[in-house]
């Protein structure tokens, strides 16, 4: 449990606060490489977020900004808590978010 330190990481696997801020932890049970999958999609996404605002492209941003969702959905940060449900249910879900992910930005 945090100690008051709005810096301290909490040790619980579900939570991690930064900032005084609680975000929800990577679903520890999703197999490193779709995990890791995901964190790439992730990572471009936000990438393609700076730019699409750089160039004030509307219809962009709100495409980059759906991949973003979507990896953190696989990821288990966003949608369903994944500690509600069992594991295949949670695999599944992260396997289609990589899905759809690699269906709209395939890797290069």
């Amino acid at each position: 449990m945090a100690s008051g330190d709005p810096n301290e990481h909490v040790d619980d696997e579900r939570w991690l606060v930064i900032d005084g801020r609680r975000w929800r932890r990577t679903d520890p049970a999703l197999p490193d490489d779709l995990a890791d999958r995901l964190r790439s999609h992730l990572g471009r996404a936000r990438s393609a977020v700076r730019t699409a605002k750089r160039e004030g492209d509307d219809a962009a941003l709100a495409s980059v900004r759906h991949r973003v969702g979507l990896a953190k959905a696989g990821l288990g940060e966003r949608g369903p808590r994944w500690w509600d449900d069992e594991v295949p249910a949670r695999v599944a879900r992260a396997r289609s978010a990589l899905h759809e992910l690699d269906r709209l930005a395939p890797p290069g």
